[in-house]
């Protein structure tokens, strides 16, 4: 049980939620929010992040990218405490599992609408799927080609919460782009905090991500301008919509986010960014509770 819950890594589902909050405060604050889409909407967020958790486990091993110079979380499979026939057996019941409750919610947030709607959400809901496996899974995995960023952003931010806002409400609001930006883009600076860390050992293992191709000092730049561009967009959604001070809570984030930028600016070992890479999702879940905790209060 133990080695299960290291290879859950259960410190990632915290952010992995942040969008799920996000969506449906937004759909509150609009006077649309439904406990029955939330509920399944984070049920489906939480098994869809444990399913990448497992498939990076699986797949980095089965690849062979895993190797002793590695310096985040031990990896279950490489450390021979999961076999890789167990750990495979795992992902695909979990497979199982989120189509079951992604089909429920899609069922439930599209019913009554036109076909359109529900076929694009059956998509999203494949490829949401397919994005969380194929991180390393495969012959030609996408994190291994530098993608691993967009598709971050696209799933953690855009789909995530636009798609979560929709399904509360059953309409579009092109203004909610903005907070999903920025919950794209904060989360792609976990992902950006991920592998500065892993760096070196990513780079002698020939796994292509963006910090390889750019370089740490690059990196640390595009690290900044995540962040920076992040808290725009929640500055601009903020203005367009204002109507009380408590807007601007979310503002209470921003040292978390100033202290990760100066450490990313400032370390001299990667093993230093290992407790940051924490500190930076829970500043992220802070974000997206401070903002809709702002927006319901006002």
């Amino acid at each position: 049980m133990a080695s299960w819950l290291l290879a859950l890594r259960l410190k990632t589902l915290p952010l992995a939620l942040s969008n799920t909050i996000l969506g449906s405060v937004l759909a509150a604050h609009a006077q649309r929010f439904r406990w029955s889409v939330f509920l399944l909407a984070a049920i489906t967020t939480i098994l869809l992040q444990i399913i990448s958790n497992l498939a990076n486990d699986y797949g980095d091993f089965v690849n062979g990218k895993d190797t002793s110079e590695r310096i985040g979380p031990q990896r279950m499979v490489q450390s021979g405490r999961i076999t890789a026939k167990t750990m495979l057996r795992a992902i695909i019941a979990l497979g199982i599992a989120v189509s079951a409750t992604g089909v429920w919610l899609i069922v439930i947030g599209t019913h009554g609408l036109h076909t359109l709607p529900i076929l694009i959400f059956v998509g999203l809901g494949l490829a949401a799927i397919a994005a969380a496996i194929k991180y390393t899974v495969g012959k030609n995995p996408y994190g291994y080609r530098g993608l691993g960023d967009l598709f971050v952003f696209i799933f953690f931010g855009l789909v995530g919460v636009m798609g979560t806002y929709f399904l509360h409400t059953q309409t579009g609001n092109w203004e909610v782009l903005l907070p999903a930006t920025a919950m794209g883009l904060l989360s792609t600076g976990v992902l950006n905090m991920n592998n500065l860390r892993d760096y070196e050992a990513d780079k002698n293992a020939n796994k292509i991500t963006l910090v390889v191709t750019l370089g740490p000092s690059k990196a640390a730049y595009y690290h900044a301008g995540l962040i920076s561009v992040a808290m725009l967009m929640a500055c601009i959604y903020t203005l367009l919509n204002y109507a009380s001070p408590w807007q601007w809570l979310f503002l209470l984030s921003f040292p978390l986010f100033l202290l990760n930028l100066k450490k990313v600016f400032s370390y001299k070992n990667s093993i230093e960014l290992y407790p940051e890479l924490g500190k930076l999702a829970l500043a992220t879940l802070l974000f997206a509770l401070s903002f809709g905790a702002g927006l319901l209060l006002g």
